[in-house]
């Protein structure tokens, strides 16, 4: 859980750098779509490459964190994120927190604290055959979701791309579950290992396209939802995932507490505009 909880840091962090630097590398002729080019522009400014080496470090600290915690434990951890983003928006960018906002700070730790006393180790099952396989193909689902979404209305485009974005981390949270072997042979024949790659790098493409116009908390709400609640149930039903004897209900509850917490501080993915814009990145 400690780890679990320095990567949410590290990727809180990172959307506060992020958010500038999305907004700023915008174009007046950018469409509102799906811009491979947006994201080339982005990796040109410091404070984008800052929140990538932030973005990297939260990943080992996640994959130390999904070898021995249930999914849905990581999960909620990650979606936390936005808490440490609202803190760190507050402090570097003056971004006031009213009482409200606070007090959704308050109910992450809360949710997180139950989370940490109900849940189990990770779950030990393989999981069915299919479901290597099903990582891939539900990356390439993630890139057909943007592609779609990039053509909607602004406020649908939001969550359809934030919703695309959270799969595309739910996908990278399962498929490192689903690879045990790191030799170079095994991870060549795995093909959750094809499915991390393609799920993250999908993700980061919708991610940074959804922030660049419309609602950013639109986008920031769906992408915690798709990067949760999806993954979680693949853990509990399909990989083993329990709880402690007899707190199924305290994890239950810690789950859907932080998860809401977050969602109410969606709005601190986006930071003033005069600072250059808001996005938030992967909690």
């Amino acid at each position: 859980m400690i780890c679990a909880l320095a990567s949410a840091l590290c990727y809180g962090t990172a959307s506060v750098l992020q958010a500038i630097a999305a907004r700023a590398a915008v174009r007046p002729e950018s469409g509102a779509g799906v811009d491979p080019a947006l994201l080339l522009r982005a990796v040109r400014q410091w404070r984008y490459v800052a929140g990538l080496a932030l973005d990297g470090m939260g990943f080992v600290l996640q994959i130390v964190a999904l070898r021995s915690l249930p999914i849905y434990a990581v999960g909620a951890a990650l979606a936390a994120s936005l808490a440490v983003t609202a803190v760190v928006a507050a402090r570097l960018l003056a971004v006031r927190l009213n009482a409200t906002e606070w007090t959704a700070v308050a109910t992450v730790c809360a949710g997180l604290g139950m989370l940490g006393l109900a849940s189990g180790v990770e779950g030990d099952r393989p999981g069915p055959d299919w479901l290597p396989w099903a990582m891939p193909a539900a990356a390439l689902g993630v890139l057909l979701l943007g592609a779609v979404g990039g053509r909607l209305p602004t406020r649908p485009r939001s969550l359809a791309l934030g919703l695309g974005a959270g799969f595309g981390f739910g996908v990278v949270e399962v498929s490192v579950r689903l690879v045990d072997d790191v030799s170079p042979g095994a991870l060549v024949r795995n093909p959750a290992a094809y499915g991390l790659l393609l799920g993250g790098g999908a993700a980061f493409l919708l991610l940074t396209s959804a922030l660049q116009k419309g609602s950013v908390t639109t986008a920031t709400a769906g992408m915690v939802l798709g990067e949760t609640v999806g993954p979680a149930l693949v853990g509990v039903v399909w990989l083993g995932d329990g709880t402690r004897a007899g707190l199924g209900w305290l994890a239950v509850t810690g789950f859907a507490v932080a998860v809401a917490g977050s969602l109410a501080l969606a709005r601190f993915g986006e930071a003033p505009e005069a600072e250059g814009g808001g996005a938030p990145d992967r909690p």
